[in-house]
């Protein structure tokens, strides 16, 4: 498990929500703190903090395409000065006794893909293992990852750290795929997860068994919701739980036939007691439908969309 990346002025200032992203349960282990950051001395302090409560790693993020980020000197935009990204990775490393690893891109742009040299770098600087998403920044998430630079990272002869590959997987199939052709250590799941986090248990159960695990029903589905719900309420409050729980009910209905009425509702209310009936009203709608109908259904409203 990761938190959500932590910036790190944010944390060295006490800012009460990145005070808040340090915390964790023990039944999250093995549990990685994520940071961000474009000054020494505040990446360094940071780790420090982080150190003080007692996670299984520290994770440096030298990957968000994000502007706010990007404009800060941080994320991927320390991709465009590699001697900068050494000096954080050094400034985090020498301020924690706890295994630091790094999350990057393979550039900033087509004409910078330098994560061969950023690799063998980092490394040097004393990281234990490296996760590289498949695209450049200025990418950001379009087009397809480019696994091939992945996999002349990972073999590399000089490289003796574990290396994670990420980008574009969303099935077991491509899990199974991705990880035999490019030879990476392990895979990261990025967007998939987002309203659907049965995805990291399909793909190992198709690992073991070259079979697919049963689709969560509508009851799992909305289960998993209501429990999502309760933890957004319990860790920001009511008014922000509920309204930033907003923008997950899409993924978590994501392919059920007319559920657009639904989610219009819920995405309306301001109780736990209304979001609940709604979630009724969708649980009994639902009933009786396996996912393999739901997604035929799906596929035939899409189709008789595009004709018309």
């Amino acid at each position: 498990m990761y938190s959500e990346f932590i910036s790190s002025e944010g944390l060295i200032r006490d800012a009460i929500k990145s005070k808040q992203k340090l915390d964790f349960f023990e039944y999250e282990r093995p549990f990685g703190i994520q940071v961000f950051g474009g000054d020494e001395e505040a990446m360094s302090l940071s780790a420090k903090i982080i150190d003080a409560v007692n996670p299984d790693l520290v994770d440096i993020n030298f990957g968000c395409p994000v502007k706010k980020v990007v404009c800060k000197g941080a994320g991927a935009a320390v991709l465009k000065d590699i001697n900068t990204m050494v000096r954080l990775t050094s400034a985090v490393v020498q301020s924690t006794r706890l295994p630091v690893t790094v999350k990057t891109r393979l550039g900033w742009d087509d004409n910078s893909k330098n994560i061969e040299e950023v690799a063998e770098r980092l490394q040097d600087a004393g990281i234990k293992a490296l996760t590289i998403h498949g695209r450049t920044r200025s990418q950001l998430y379009k087009g397809e990852a480019d696994w091939s630079l992945i996999a002349k990272v990972k073999n590399n002869p000089r490289i003796h750290i574990p290396v994670f590959g990420n980008g574009d997987i969303d099935s077991p199939e491509k899990a199974l795929a991705y990880k035999n052709k490019y030879d990476v250590d392990g895979i990261m799941i990025g967007r998939a997860a987002i309203g659907y986090p049965w995805i990291f248990n399909e793909i190992k159960y198709f690992l073991e068994t070259g079979e697919h695990a049963a689709l969560p029903s509508i009851e799992q589905r909305i289960e998993v919701i209501r429990q999502h719900l309760l933890g957004s309420i319990q860790w920001k409050g009511k008014v922000l739980g509920i309204l930033e729980m907003r923008r997950h009910y899409t993924n978590y209905l994501k392919g059920y036939p007319h559920i657009k009425e639904f989610r219009n509702q819920l995405v309306q209310k301001n109780s736990v007691e209304e979001i609940d009936d709604i979630l009724d009203q969708v649980r009994l709608r639902y009933t009786g439908m396996t996912p393999e109908k739901i997604i035929a259904a799906s596929m035939r409203l899409e189709e008789e969309t595009c004709a018309y």
